[in-house]
Order: structure tokens, then C-alpha cells, then sequence
């Protein structure tokens, strides 16, 4: 059965190894071309979160990150159309075909951490945050807008607010 896809896009996936130039770290990529239009139209109570962010400000278990932590070289972007989500860096790409809560339509990739690991996450957009869950993690992945930041927090692993840089 293929699975609903909000815009005409097929689903993307993580190449082996990562994207870009796999001699390089993960955050040292340069991000792929874009999969999705600008112009696509998001569905009623979807918030945008579209654009390039870079990390800011990074908190570990509620206290500032030292310099040297591998996120603060963590830039991605996010692509929207519909109730569909895109989420691109660290070397992965995490096409969420349909944010509406099922794993059947939502992630089916690699984790980061080696690019081999497979992942599936269910997603939903919850009073303007996107919330994923990833499948048999006792944990919650949430982004959302405040202000002109976005913030992207890891369960209790770390919070991060981005900064659009494009």
C-alpha cells in the first residue's frame, strides 16, 4: 500500500552513509538541494516552521552546553508542505510523509548517530509544536516557533533554540 504524501515529492530517504561528502563529520555537510518547493501550502494548524537554523543557544540537562559539544555545529532545515515535514541535517534526511500520528505514515529512515541504524517515528502537530515519537524510545522529539526562534527540545536530553539563517 503506498502511503499518503502531502505534495507531489516522492518520499526521501538518507542516502547510505549520509548525505554530501561522506569524508566529512556529519555537521560539516553542506545541506542537499531542496525536495520540496518554497510555495507549498501548509494545511490549517500546521505552524511554519520552514527555513535553515542554526543552534544558538544549547542547554544539556537544563545547563548552557560547553563550546566544544558537537550540536552547536548543528544547522538544518526544515521543509513543509501540507502536514508534511522534512527535516534535513547532521546528515540525515527525515521525511515525515504525513504528520498524523501513525508510524504506517510517518518516518521510516536511519538514525544519525551512524547512518544504519533504522528509525521509525510517528509524528503530530500538537497546539503548534511538532511532536515526534520515536518507535519503542520512551522519549519525545518536539520543534516549535517562539518568536523568531525555533526550538527544538530532545526530551530531557537537551533543549536547543535555533536562529534562520536562510
Amino acid at each position: 500500500m503506498e502511503r499518503p504524501v502531502s505534495s507531489t515529492a516522492p518520499t526521501a530517504f538518507t542516502p547510505a552513509g549520509g548525505y554530501g561528502d561522506t569524508t566529512k563529520g556529519r555537521y560539516e555537510r553542506e545541506l542537499p538541494a531542496p525536495i520540496l518547493s518554497d510555495d507549498e501550502v501548509l494545511d490549517n494548524g500546521v505552524p511554519d516552521l520552514r527555513g535553515i537554523w542554526k543552534v544558538a543557544e544549547l542547554l544539556v540537562n537544563g545547563v548552557a552546553a560547553p563550546a566544544d559539544h558537537h550540536l552547536w555545529a548543528h544547522v538544518e532545515r526544515i521543509e513543509q508542505a501540507g502536514n508534511r515535514v522534512i527535516v534535513v541535517g547532521g546528515g540525515v534526511i527525515h521525511d515525515f510523509a504525513s504528520c498524523d500520528g501513525t508510524l504506517e505514515n510517518g518516518l521510516h529512515d536511519v538514525m544519525a548517530i551512524d547512518f544504519s541504524t533504522p528509525l521509525q517515528v510517528a509524528a503530530t502537530f500538537d497546539d503548534g509544536v511538532l511532536v515526534m515519537r520515536p518507535h519503542g524510545m520512551p522519549v519525545e522529539v518536539k520543534r516549535w516557533r517562539e518568536g523568531e526562534q525555533l526550538v527544538w527540545e530532545y526530551s530531557i536530553a537537551f533543549t536547543a533554540r535555533l536562529n534562520r539563517i536562510a
